[in-house]
């Protein structure tokens, strides 16, 4: 399957493939191995001569660890549309109406219920990398994480700042994930089909938009979009692999065994953190090529002692939002069926809880 878009989209798509391979440190042999394809296919690519097919900007994508929605200028009409890239042609996605639906039925049960979300942050947008790195390092702090641990349980720690994480499996390969900002508090939608690393990448960016608090809607024609959605990746980064972890776990001198344990115990796919290494000073391209290819082995896990973790697996719903929807249940402010509907059919009828009985005086309640 091959993206389709007109010539001038694919010269957009291809600048931003160049922007991040140079940016990133990739040689252009390097990426186009990883792609599968010829160097000359990639020079075609980045000067918009030639389409991309979807396998081949997933292999790009994780060569130069960015998003699979940054390569694409596009806007689409949702008011989540810069968080993933769409074909052209394609109308409202299934991520939209979830993300739609999820937030109507947030804010009924903060309405009717007890679901008690914090405000935004609303930490200031800059866009120097050095800034980055410093809203990154905040964030960690708002999120109850100190300056070197690692961010494990990075979905319970997000209601510490007021979001909501939810982690569906979606059938689109392209839609890593969103995230809307609601009247008080977000939400963010990952797509759980993802492998590990990836999913908990998507959610440290969604994590940044939220804490930059963007708005709903976004300038179709602004060029600055790439850019800021550049910077978020950054601060995702960061988020994940703090610059002071790095350098007091990365030793250089056994590189696969540091690169092994380091993604393992930051649970970070390779991708990650090779392009960490290459922003932090502390590895050249070749060095990063090498983490980038370095593959985790069963033999790794039982002689280092590996942790395997399998985070935002797919249905994961935030545990204050269960909690507020059995509640509605206990008293029947809402029905069974509707708990249900509410929990997106992760649960059966059966499974909630009991409606608590009134006490005798209760009736007082509706006749006094």
């Amino acid at each position: 399957m091959v993206v389709q878009t007109d010539l001038a989209k694919w010269a957009e798509v291809g600048a931003r493939v160049r922007t991040a391979r140079v940016e990133s440190g990739v040689s252009a042999a390097a990426c186009a191995k990883h792609a599968g394809i010829d160097e000359t296919d990639l020079e075609d690519i980045e000067r918009g001569e030639r389409g991309i097919a979807t396998t081949e900007l997933v292999r790009l994508a994780e060569c130069l660890s960015m998003r699979l929605e940054w390569f694409f200028q596009d806007a689409p009409e949702s008011v989540i549309s810069r968080r993933r890239g769409r074909p052209a042609g394609s109308t409202h996605l299934e991520i939209d109406r979830l993300t739609e639906r999820l937030a109507r039925e947030i804010e009924f049960v903060q309405r009717i219920g007890d679901l008690k979300l914090r405000d935004s942050p609303r930490i200031r947008f800059e866009q120097s990398n050095d800034a980055m790195e410093s809203a990154a390092a905040r964030t960690r702090k708002l999120l109850g994480y100190d300056e070197v641990e690692p961010a494990q349980r990075l979905s319970d720690q997000t209601r510490r700042v007021g979001l909501l994480t939810f982690s569906l499996a979606l059938d689109d390969r392209l839609t890593d994930g969103a995230s809307v900002m609601l009247a008080r508090g977000g939400l963010a939608v990952v797509n759980g089909s993802h492998a590990p690393g990836r999913r908990r990448l998507t959610l440290a960016h969604e994590i940044g938009h939220y804490v930059f608090a963007d708005e709903y809607s976004v300038d179709v024609a602004d060029s600055s979009i790439g850019s800021r959605e550049q910077r978020i990746d950054r601060f995702a980064r960061a988020l994940m692999l703090p610059s002071p972890a790095l350098r007091q776990e990365w030793s250089g001198s056994d590189l696969r065994t540091d690169a092994v344990r380091i993604a393992s115990e930051y649970r970070v796919d390779m991708s990650t953190l090779a392009r960490r290494l290459i922003e932090t000073e502390l590895a050249d391209e070749d060095g990063a090529a090498l983490v980038r290819a370095t593959r985790t082995q069963r033999a790794d896990i039982e002689e280092l002692g590996l942790v395997v973790a399998d985070e935002l697996r797919s249905p994961e719903l935030p545990s204050d939002y269960i909690e507020a929807v059995f509640d509605l249940v206990k008293r029947e402010h809402i029905s069974r069926a509707r708990g249900v509907e509410l929990l997106l059919d992760t649960r059966s009828e059966d499974e909630l809880p009991e409606p608590q009985p009134r006490p005798a005086e209760a009736i007082w309640s509706f006749v006094s």
